[in-house]
């Protein structure tokens, strides 16, 4: 009986295959495709499937198509049987497009003459596809819907600051750890909501479920409002650890067209649905309300926000020290 043996080879031989793929050269991942028909791939969106001949020409043009990426952190763990072995990769990676994203991959190869080649490559992400490259949150979608439905608590004219939060994951820690225990969670996770925006002279126009939506006068007070935040989820001792999105966009509430009030909200909730966990996205237009500040903000990056037209222009303020 043949023996599964770990394999440094193949670890190294897939690390390299994914440092072409990041780096977009794309003769190379053609190259360590095996010539069976049986090869294969499975991507992160649910159109991502090729097989044989269709995936070898249509690698190069797939590659076109997504940001190139450089690597933050990686874990390999090869293993060989005969003829056939199998990779395991986890792994941190940042993309040009300014967004960051977690992606796990499984590859089997085959020895065909000597060469160790690929015949299957299946990808998977801790979120989905849209989340990792500009995701919409279904609970975000709710409160955005909600506060639209019924706008009465917000100011009906001037410059205005938005802010929604959402916990990330919430679905998965409230079945850990039951709807009783959540609930209590929740409650705690809004009254510190309310209590830091309140501190830096905002309201909480609305929530629903474990998300927010507040509105500020001073831009710059929306953003400490919202490192104040995350600072407060990073320093809570007891588990679950939560960690939140959050989104800002600033604009004139004066109704225009009966469409002003909707606009300036509706941007704001989807700022909020492309940050990551334990980020702060926010808008051009908040950037440019607090100029030359003290605050720090990453390189801007151009996104599509659904339901809006055009590209977007969003920053991420750094909060962490």
């Amino acid at each position: 009986m043949t023996r599964i043996t770990p394999s440094p080879e193949l670890a190294a031989i897939v690390r390299r295959w994914l440092r072409s793929y990041a780096s977009g050269d794309k003769e190379a991942v053609v190259n360590l495709f095996s010539d069976d028909v049986s090869l294969g791939y499975i991507g992160t969106s649910h159109d991502e499937i090729w097989f044989d001949d269709t995936l070898r020409r249509g690698m190069p043009s797939y590659m076109d198509d997504i940001p190139n990426f450089t690597w933050k952190r990686d874990n390999f763990r090869g293993f060989e049987c005969g003829d056939l072995g199998w990779v395991e990769c986890n792994a941190d990676v940042s993309l040009d497009n300014g967004m960051d994203g977690t992606f796990r991959s499984t590859f089997i190869l085959h020895l065909e003459k000597g060469l160790w080649k690929i015949v299957h490559v299946h990808n998977s992400s801790p979120v989905s596809n849209m989340q990792t490259m500009g995701y919409e949150s279904r609970g975000i979608e709710d409160l955005l819907d909600a506060a639209l439905a019924a706008p009465t608590n917000l100011p009906k004219a001037g410059i205005a600051t938005i802010m929604f939060t959402d916990i990330a994951d919430s679905t998965v820690i409230a079945e850990t750890i039951g709807d009783a225990r959540w609930s209590i969670e929740v409650k705690s996770h809004l009254q510190t909501v309310s209590g830091i925006v309140a501190e830096h002279q905002g309201v909480v126009i609305k929530s629903l479920g474990d998300g927010t939506m507040s509105s500020f006068q001073s831009a710059r007070a929306a953003l400490l409002a919202a490192k104040a935040l995350q600072h407060a989820m990073e320093q809570t001792a007891s588990e679950p650890q939560l960690r939140i999105r959050i989104g800002l966009h600033t604009g004139d509430l004066i109704e225009q067209d009966g469409d002003m009030f909707g606009t300036v909200v509706n941007k704001a909730a989807r700022i909020a649905s492309v940050a990551h966990p334990g980020e702060i996205r926010l808008s051009d237009a908040t950037k440019i309300m607090v100029g030359g500040s003290d605050l720090a903000f990453d390189s801007p990056v151009t996104v599509s926000l659904k339901g809006l037209d055009g590209e977007h222009t969003l920053y991420r303020l750094e909060w962490k020290a």
